[in-house]
Parts: C-alpha cells; sequence; structure tokens
C-alpha cells in the first residue's frame, strides 16, 4: 500500500500486485476510490530514471487516480473504482488507457507493434494483435499498489506538485523536463497512425493466436 504520510515511499513489507493478480476473480484490488502507482522492473523505451523512486528492483513511473475529480460543470460523477481502472490498465486497450497508449509508444520498436486509428477512425489502439502484445509485456514487466482514499484526485495533485520525476505522466505533471521524451514518441506515433489506413479492429476484447499471426 502507499503510505499517505510519506509517500511516494512505499514500506518494505508493501506487497506489489502483477497482472495475474489483479486481473484473479476475485481480485485484490478494491471496488473503492483511490490512487494507484505503476512500478517496472525494466524502463519502457529510453525513459530517464533518474529522480524516480525506487522500490528494490522496481522503478515507480506513473501514478493515477480511480474516480477521476468531479466535473465542475454539474454533470454527474464518475462511478469508476481501483478494481475497474487496474483491469482497463492491465487488459484494455490504448483507447482507454493512458497507460497503456503511452507503454505501447514507447515499446513499439521493441514489441513490433504501432499505434493505429480504429473504428471511426478518432481513436487509436494497438489493435488487437498489439494489445495482446503488449498485455505479455506488462505481465512481466509492470506491477501496481494502490492506496485507498475518498478523494483521490487531491492527493494525486500533491504527488504530481512534489517535483518526483514520474516520465510517464504526460497529463498535468507540471515538470515538463520528465515528459518531455515521453511526449514526442507518442506525437510521432499519432502522426504515422494518422497517415495509414483506419483499422476495423478496434482493440478490444482479446481473441486467443491472433498476437501469433504475421
Amino acid at each position: 500500500m502507499l503510505n499517505l504520510a510519506t509517500f511516494p515511499g512505499v514500506s518494505a513489507d508493501a506487497r506489489l500486485w502483477s497482472r495475474q493478480d489483479v486481473l484473479a476473480r476475485p481480485s485484490p484490488a478494491p471496488a473503492a476510490a483511490g490512487v494507484y502507482a505503476w512500478y517496472f522492473d525494466v524502463p519502457p523505451g529510453a525513459v530517464d530514471r533518474t529522480g524516480c523512486h525506487r522500490h528494490g528492483d522496481l522503478c515507480l513511473l506513473y501514478v493515477g487516480i480511480s474516480p477521476k475529480e468531479p466535473p465542475a460543470n454539474g454533470r454527474a460523477p464518475s462511478r469508476s473504482t481501483l478494481r475497474q481502472r487496474l483491469r482497463t490498465h492491465y487488459a484494455g486497450n490504448a483507447a482507454g488507457s493512458t497507460l497503456r497508449k503511452t507503454l505501447g509508444c514507447l515499446l513499439g520498436d521493441t514489441l513490433g507493434i504501432a499505434l493505429r486509428r480504429v473504428g471511426s477512425g478518432e481513436r487509436y489502439t494497438f489493435g488487437n494483435a498489439g494489445e495482446q502484445v503488449l498485455d505479455g509485456w506488462m505481465d512481466q514487466h509492470a506491477f501496481v499498489t494502490w492506496q485507498e482514499t475518498d478523494q483521490p484526485w487531491l492527493l494525486e495533485r500533491g504527488i504530481l506538485a512534489s517535483g518526483l520525476s514520474l516520465p510517464l505522466n504526460v497529463r498535468d505533471n507540471p515538470c515538463e523536463a520528465h515528459t518531455r521524451h515521453v511526449k514526442a514518441v507518442r506525437a510521432e506515433a499519432m502522426r504515422r497512425a494518422d497517415v495509414l489506413p483506419v483499422l476495423t479492429d478496434n482493440g478490444g476484447p482479446r481473441r486467443p493466436g491472433l498476437a501469433n499471426r504475421s
């Protein structure tokens, strides 16, 4: 669990959960609001990990929240939970997960996947085969921990404003130097996708065996 009193410290006996853990039924991830933190044992691409918090051999590169802050225009707030959001990150697609989109763009050459426009052409994913390849990478290298809190956006603001290096947090991160490389890689991946044909495969529910096709 994240230690709210000394964030970004994580106690020595904290549990970092794997993809298989989170996707298990029942899942250890709570159906509650909170902040989550992603640790990696291998950096995705040429990400600068200088100044990042470490937990053993793992490096903290991204934090997020669920649900997002209620809209100021009076619209109904999100009812998303940690369990739902973490499942989306681990088993959804790039259109619904900023983290997946960033990881896939950084790892595109290594994993042989590419961002593509899908559906109406306004959404971007890695296609079903590419999302499955990214699933496999996250299964081996991406681990998560979390802290329940009723207003997670308040804690997230404090974390991002603390000066902690979080290079995968491309939104609302005041430390431009931490995110410059990642933003450039994402922008180039989207530029390339924009000149390619739109795919009918949106990268949604996984189709076994598709990831092995050329």
